[in-house]
C-alpha cells in the first residue's frame, strides 16, 4: 500500500491510524446518554452488581466469558470471546494467521480488514465482545504469546491495533485492548512485577494502548502482573490517570482472567469488571450498604458499561445477527498470509522453485504434512479444514510433479510394547483389572462418558531419553484437560488442557492429540506411571501411551538425509509451538530440529527452511542452507500460501516485526533481572533500548533486523526530500523496481537522535512506512508522513520536542537504509 502524493493527510492519517496521533482523541460520546442514566436509575444494586462480574453460561458456546443481564430492562445478555486470531468457540471459525504475521505486513489496511473478519464471525457467532486485540510489545524473544503480538516497535504496533480495532467494531463487535499493561512474558505472569520507568512506559509500552483508545475500543483489558508494585488491576495511575484522565477513555475496563485481587481498593483504582467470575466483586453490594464503598462508585463503573452496549446498538432488544461467510474469511486469511511472509535469506536464488525442482522435492517436517495453523492457548481456533502444505505443494505442482516426504522428526511414536509395561486398569468405581497395553484408539475406543486409571510401571530397554506421549481424543471439556500421564509423580502429559498440560498443538496422523515429554530411563529400572482419563458424553473415549525411543529418533533422521540425498531439492519445514502459559525453554528450534536441518543440507546443497514459528529462532545451519521462508503460523490458508510462494505465485513482501538476535545472550532481556526477573521483580533496565533500538545502540549485529525482508525481485531509493508539515515531518522519495518480476516493498523511515539528546535515545527509531506493489520497471514516489509525537520524548509528565539537527533515514530495514538528509527540527 503506498503512499502518494494523490492521498490526502486525512488518508494518511486514516492508514497509519492513531499510531501518529500527537494525542488521543476522545472515544466517540453517546448520543442517549440520558437513556443510559434512566436505565441506571431502575437497576438495583443487585442488578448493578451483576454486570460488574462474570458468570456461568447457561447456554455456553464454548466462549470465554458472560454476562448474565437484567432481561426485565431490555439488558441482554452478553457473551466475550477470545479472538487474538479468530474467535474462539466451539463452533468452526476462520483461523486467520498469527497476529504477528498480520504485523509483518506492516499494512494497517490489512490489519482492519483482519479485525473485519473476526468483527463479523464473532456477531454471527453470537458473540458481542472480542478479549483482542493483543496490544503488548514484544520484549523477550521466547516470550509464549509473542505470536498473538503485533511486533517490537510501538509504532508498528499502535498503527496495526487502530486498523484492527476499526475493523472488530466495524462489523458491530466490541474490542478490548489487552493486556495493561507490561504483560510481555509468561513467566510468573499473575504475580511478577515489572518494574518500568514512566518514560519507557510512555515511549514504548502504553502507544499501542493509546492508539486503540483514539480508535474508540470499546474495553480495555488489565493485565495479571504488577507494574511497579502494583496489580495492574488495582493501579489507579493506569486505569484512572493515563487511560481516562490522559486519553479520556470512554468504554470499561475488565480484568484478565482471575486477575482481580479485591473488591472495593479495584473499582476505585478505575476497574469497572471482574472476569470470569465475582470472586470479589460479587461482594461489592455489601459493602455499599455498610458504607464502605460509596454506590456513586458502583454506578461509574455499570454506567460505563451500560454506554458502551448502548453505542454498539445492543440495549433494547435483540439486534439482527449476520450470517457467516467462510469464503470471505477464507480469502482474507489467504491473503495475509502471503502478505506477511518474510523471505530471510535467498542465496542463487533457490526460491522459487522451478519445474525441473519440482520432478524430484524432498520435503521433510511434521508441519508439512500436518499443519501448524495458530498458536495455543486462548488465541488458539480450530477451522473447519486446512490444508497441509505437503498437500499444496502436490496439488500445485501438478501431475508431473514427484514429491516425497520424511517426518525427520517422529512427534507420534508407536504405542508402548505389552514387554514394557506392567499396569492395571481400573473404571470408575470398579475393580482393577489386568492391561497389556493403553492402544484404545479407533475400533477399541472405550465407552463415552466412561472414566479409567492405569496405574503401574514402564521398564525400558535401553538407557536414553524417551518421549513419552499421551495421546487422546474424547476427553471431557476441562482447563487442565481430561486424559492425564503422569511419570514418576510428575505430569508429564495432559490432552485437551488450555494452558500447559505439554500438549502439541500438532495432531497425530489419526487426528488425536498428543501432549507428554521427554524423561531419561535406565535400562531394566521400572517407572511409576498413571494414566487417567474423563471422557465426554456421546463421543468415544480414545487414549493410546506411545513413545519415541532413542532408536527411533535417530532412524527418522536418517531417513530424511537419505530422502533429501536423492532429490534435486529439498525443502524442511520447522516449528516451535508457541502457547499461552509458557515461556520457550530458549531460541533454539526444539525436538532435536536443527540436526535434522543439518543432515539435510548436508545431504543436498539446494536445502530451503520453512519456519511455522511465533517468533524468532537461532540458526546453527544458517550458512549452510541457501533460503530461509518465514511462514509463522499462517492460519488455515497457509498452506495454500506457502506453496504459492515457494513456487513463484506470490512475492513474499513481508518484513520482521522483530529482531532475530544471533546469539540468546545477545537479547536486550538477556540479564536474569530484566528475565525472568529475581524475587518476583522483572527490572525493565533496558529502558527505551527494546528491539532493534537495544541491537543498533549497542553496535550488536542480529541474526536478522527488525523490518528485514527480501522479495523476488530487486528495489533501488532515490530522491529523498524532507520538509517540515504540519508539526511533524513529510518524507518523499522514489522506490522503483529494477528486477524483472512484480514484487512489493516496505519502504521505512527512520529518525535519528539530535546531536546532543536531551535524554538517552537510540540511533534511529521507525518514524513511518509504506508498502507498494510495482510492476518490473515501475518507478512510485511515496510520502510519508512523521508526526510530531515522532519527534518527541517523554520527560516531566509531558511530551517534549527534541529539537535540533536530526537525520531521516529511509530504506528496506533497520540495517539496510539507502538514503539520508540531515532536517531542523524546531
Amino acid at each position: 500500500m503506498a503512499l502518494t502524493r494523490s492521498l490526502t493527510r486525512r488518508d494518511v492519517a486514516r492508514l497509519l491510524g492513531a499510531a501518529l496521533a500527537v494525542a488521543a482523541a476522545p472515544a466517540p460520546r453517546l448520543t442517549r446518554r440520558a437513556d443510559v442514566d434512566a436505565l441506571l436509575g431502575q437497576l438495583t444494586l443487585e442488578e448493578k452488581i451483576s454486570l460488574l462480574h462474570g458468570a456461568r453460561d447457561p447456554a455456553s458456546r464454548g466462549q470465554a466469558g458472560y454476562l448474565p443481564g437484567v432481561p426485565r430492562l431490555g439488558i441482554p445478555e452478553v457473551r466475550l470471546a477470545d479472538g487474538p486470531a479468530g474467535v474462539r468457540v466451539t463452533a468452526s471459525a476462520t483461523a486467520l494467521p498469527a497476529p504477528v504475521a498480520l504485523a509483518a505486513t506492516f499494512a494497517p489496511d490489512l490489519a482492519r480488514r483482519f479485525g473485519a473478519v473476526i468483527g463479523r464471525e464473532g456477531r454471527a457467532l453470537g458473540m458481542d465482545v472480542l478479549l483482542s486485540p493483543m496490544t503488548n510489545i514484544v520484549r523477550v524473544p521466547q516470550a509464549g504469546r509473542n505470536f498473538e503480538t503485533l511486533g517490537e516497535d510501538p509504532l508498528l504496533a499502535a498503527a496495526m491495533v487502530a486498523g484492527e480495532v476499526r475493523g472488530i467494531q466495524g462489523e458491530g463487535l466490541i474490542a478490548t485492548a489487552k493486556h495493561y499493561a507490561a504483560n510481555n512474558f509468561e513467566h510468573d505472569r499473575q504475580s511478577v512485577d515489572a518494574q518500568v520507568d514512566e518514560r519507557t512506559l510512555r515511549e514504548i509500552y502504553l502507544p499501542a494502548f493509546e492508539a486503540a483508545v483514539a480508535a474508540g475500543v470499546g474495553s480495555v483489558m488489565a493485565a495479571y502482573n504488577r507494574v511497579n508494585g502494583v496489580y495492574a488491576a488495582e493501579s489507579a495511575y493506569l486505569l484512572t490517570e493515563i487511560l481516562r484522565d490522559d486519553w479520556r477513555f470512554a468504554g470499561w475496563v475488565m480484568s484478565d482472567w482471575s486477575a482481580t485481587h479485591s473488591g472495593v481498593p479495584a473499582v476505585t483504582a478505575g476497574l469497572d469488571m471482574e472476569m470470569p467470575s465475582g470472586v470479589n466483586f460479587a461482594g461489592l453490594a455489601a459493602a455499599v450498604t455498610s458504607g464502605k464503598l460509596a454506590g456513586s462508585a458502583v454506578d461509574t463503573a455499570v454506567r460505563r458499561v451500560l454506554v458502551q452496549l448502548d453505542r454498539f446498538g445492543l440495549l433494547g432488544g435483540p439486534r439482527p445477527r449476520p450470517a457467516l461467510d467462510p469464503r470471505a474469511g477464507a480469502r482474507t486469511a489467504r491473503e495475509i498470509a502471503l502478505a506477511g511472509a518474510v523471505l530471510l535469506r535467498n542465496e542463487l536464488d533457490l526460491l522459487p522453485l522451478d519445474r525441473a525442482d519440482l520432478a524430484g522435492l524432498a520435503v521433510i517436517g511434521p508441519t508439512a504434512a500436518h499443519p501448524l495453523a495458530g498458536g495455543g492457548g486462548s488465541a488458539r481456533v480450530l477451522p473447519a479444514r486446512a490444508e497441509s502444505p505437503l498437500d499444496a505443494l502436490r496439488r500445485q505442482a501438478g501431475p508431473g510433479g514427484r514429491i516425497s516426504w520424511a517426518t525427520g522428526v517422529d512427534l507420534e511414536g508407536v504405542p508402548v510394547p505389552a514387554s514394557a509395561l506392567s499396569l492395571r486398569r481400573t473404571p470408575r468405581g470398579g475393580t482393577p483389572q489386568a492391561a497389556a497395553q493403553v492402544d484404545h484408539t479407533g475400533a477399541n475406543a472405550l465407552p463415552p462418558g466412561t472414566s479409567w486409571t492405569w496405574t503401574g510401571t514402564l521398564t525400558a530397554p535401553e538407557t536414553g531419553d524417551y518421549d513419552l506421549r499421551i495421546q487422546g481424543a474424547g476427553g471431557v471439556p476441562a482447563f487442565n484437560g481430561s486424559i492425564s500421564l503422569t511419570v514418576g509423580g510428575v505430569r508429564t502429559g495432559s490432552v485437551g488442557a488450555l494452558i500447559g498440560g505439554n500438549s502439541s498443538l500438532i495432531a497425530t496422523s489419526g487426528g488425536l492429540t498428543n501432549a507428554g515429554g521427554v524423561v531419561h530411563l535406565e535400562s531394566g529400572r521400572p517407572t511409576p506411571i498413571t494414566i487417567a482419563a474423563t471422557g465426554a458424553p456421546g463421543t468415544p473415549l480414545q487414549v493410546r501411551l506411545a513413545w519415541i525411543t532413542p532408536r527411533r529418533r535417530q532412524q527418522a533422521l536418517r531417513e530424511a538425509a537419505a530422502l533429501a540425498a536423492g532429490a534435486r531439492a529439498a525443502l524442511v519445514f520447522a516449528f516451535n509451538e508457541g502457547t499461552e502459559g509458557a515461556d520457550r525453554a530458549s531460541l533454539a528450534l526444539p525436538k532435536g530440529q536443527d540436526a535434522v536441518i543439518e543432515a539435510v543440507a548436508a545431504a543436498n546443497a539446494r536445502t530451503a527452511v520453512v519456519l511455522n514459528t511465533g517468533d524468532p529462532v537461532l540458526m546453527p545451519w544458517l550458512e549452510r542452507v541457501p533460503s530461509i521462508l518465514q511462514m509463522w503460523y499462517p492460519g488455515q490458508e497457509g498452506a495454500d500460501a506457502t506453496a504459492t510462494l515457494l513456487l513463484g505465485g506470490a512475492d513474499p513482501g513481508g518484513k520482521l516485526p522483530v529482531t532475530f538476535p544471533r546469539r540468546a545472550e545477545d537479547a536486550p532481556t538477556a540479564p536474569a533481572e530484566r528475565y525472568p526477573g529475581e524475587g518476583g521483580v522483572a527490572v525493565y533496565g533496558e529502558g527505551v533500548f527494546v528491539g532493534y533500538r537495544h541491537y543498533d545502540a549497542n553496535d550488536v549485529e542480529p541474526l536478522f533486523p527488525f523490518g528485514h525482508g527480501l522479495s523476488y525481485t530487486r528495489f533501488a531509493y532515490g530522491g529523498l526530500s524532507v520538509r517540515a508539515a504540519d508539526g511533524g515531518l513529510s518524507v518523499s522519495f522514489t522506490v522503483t523496481n529494477t528486477g524483472r518480476r512484480e514484487g512489493t516493498e516496505v519502504a521505512q523511515v527512520y529518525l535519528g537522535p539530535p546531536p546532543r539528546p536531551p535524554v538517552p535515545m537510540p540511533p534511529r527509531a521507525l518514524a513511518g512506512f509504506a508498502r507498494v506493489r510495482l510492476w518490473p520497471g515501475e518507478r512510485r514516489r511515496l510520502t510519508v508522513t512523521v508526526s510530531r509525537r515522532a519527534l518527541q520524548y517523554w520527560s516531566d509528565g509531558r511530551w517534549v520536542l527534541a529539537g535540533g539537527r536530526r537525520t531521516v533515514h529511509v530504506g528496506s530495514s533497520s540495517r539496510d537504509l539507502r538514503l539520508r538528509q540531515e532536517v531542523a527540527v524546531r
